[in-house]
């Protein structure tokens, strides 16, 4: 037989199962969104084709097969009829219910969290994301067995969780998975010591921090690329951006005076209800930015039906990552562009009167010049700064402080002495702190 050489030919077809637990079940979110954001999921991890999906109600898991005689039979009937190679499950399955379900159906099979780790490994990046996926599958491994799914692995990096063609199953050794454990820990500890020193640079910057959070498919890097002008992954798909980018920015003078506020910006991973409980240890540094922000802005899809579901799984998530509640944070209700006219106008008037909330379209720009305006009135008022007169006098040749000065937007007026530059600035503690940090470098 030829070997297949497209995209297409190599893809295995995939289905998709929301087990919806009855007296377990998660009250917040419908089974129907549930599953649909599970079929998202399953489209953002290259080498599938998804050919079906399905709500499955159980009134309580089987412990060895998760689901009942008759609906095991019932499913494996429709699975075989469209020739399906992988099953995702939008929840837990144990490692002896997967064993059973993969041998009762003759698939593949995956729950939601080697779901979420294969797409995370597919997505990573930077040198510690790369090691924090590889951390927390290792932690996901230890209690099951490890397989290879060879066509396509030849397509793109993963972690082989799924098994291939020719599949042999090999009993994780857990010591030789604790010793390698070990290893990416010690290399992590390095990476992060490196970005605590990236971090100790950026304090001595007078900059405050403005962080993105939100569900994941909110437009966050959207709105980021509005507000930069940079060419950050932007697509309709969950967990487009996994690694942290941060930019530092000037934010347009609204009031026509001069130049507006001068910020570092910082774009996340997008937030997802059930996160697995390894990547919410594994990625608590990635959103490290986020726990030193002066500034959140909580990005929504306001379009979505379970937009309200979505913004409480992310206040979850921020009060499980330690942030003050007095830190400033500004509702962004973005993708009104998808609203009605009068859906969009009636939100228009709600963050008129409400300071805590803006809602815009991030795709068309509209709301965006008020973002802006509330962004740095919340500044202001987050870190009360007073601006206080000050001289200073620099040598000719000292063009780097100079720079500096210019650059942070504190010089009213220069003069031309006779051993050197006399600059008036009016600065506020911070910039002030900032600049004599110079001396210390």
């Amino acid at each position: 037989m030829a070997e297949p050489t497209s995209t297409e030919e190599l893809a295995a077809r995939a289905w998709v199962i929301h087990p919806d637990l009855g007296s377990n079940r998660n009250q917040r979110r419908a089974p129907e969104h549930a599953l649909a954001e599970a079929v998202a999921l399953a489209h953002a991890l290259p080498g599938i084709e998804i050919v079906g999906s399905e709500v499955v109600r159980l009134r309580s898991p089987d412990a060895g097969r998760l689901f009942g005689k008759g609906k095991l039979a019932e499913i494996g009937q429709r699975l075989q009829d469209a020739e399906v190679d992988l099953v995702l499950i939008d929840g837990p399955v144990s490692p002896v219910q997967q064993r059973n379900l993969e041998k009762d159906w003759d698939v593949k099979l995956l729950d939601r969290t080697g779901l979420i780790l294969e797409i995370f490994a597919d997505r990573a990046r930077t040198r510690e994301g790369v090691l924090q996926v590889e951390l927390a599958a290792l932690s996901y491994q230890r209690t099951r067995l490890v397989r290879a799914w060879t066509h396509l692995e030849r397509q793109r990096g993963g972690l082989g969780f799924v098994g291939g063609p020719g599949e042999t199953q090999i009993e994780a050794d857990r010591r030789a998975i604790d010793d390698q454990m070990v290893r990416l820990r010690r290399q992590l500890g390095r990476v992060v010591k490196t970005r605590s020193l990236h971090r100790a640079a950026r304090a001595k910057v007078p900059y405050p921090i403005v962080a993105l959070v939100g569900y994941t498919n909110a437009g966050k890097s959207t709105l980021f690329n509005r507000l930069t002008g940079a060419d950050v992954l932007a697509k309709d798909m969950l967990f487009a951006t996994l690694d942290p980018t941060m930019r530092a920015v000037r934010l347009p003078d609204m009031g026509g005076g001069g130049q507006g506020r001068r910020i570092i910006l910082s774009d996340t991973v997008g937030f997802i209800s059930d996160l697995p409980t390894e990547l919410v240890a594994a990625f608590r540094a990635t959103l490290e930015e986020v726990l030193s922000a002066d500034l959140i802005l909580h990005v929504r899809d306001i379009s979505h039906p379970e937009t309200e579901e979505q913004a409480a799984d992310v206040a979850e998530i921020l009060e499980s990552l330690g942030v003050d509640e007095d830190v400033e944070l500004i509702e962004v209700w973005n993708k009104i562009d998808a609203l009605s006219p009068e859906t969009r106008a009636a939100l228009r008037r709600t963050d008129a009167r409400s300071e805590g909330v803006q809602a815009l379209s991030a795709l068309s720009g509209e709301g965006l010049d008020d973002l802006v305006l509330a962004i740095d009135a919340h500044l202001s008022r987050a870190l009360d700064e007073p601006r206080e007169a000050a001289v200073v006098a620099l040598d000719f040749a000292d063009g780097r402080r100079r720079a500096w000065l210019h650059e942070a937007g504190v010089v009213e007026r220069e003069e031309t002495g006779e051993k050197g530059l006399i600059l008036h600035l009016r600065w506020t503690a911070r910039q002030k702190a900032g600049f004599e940090a110079l001396d210390s470098e």
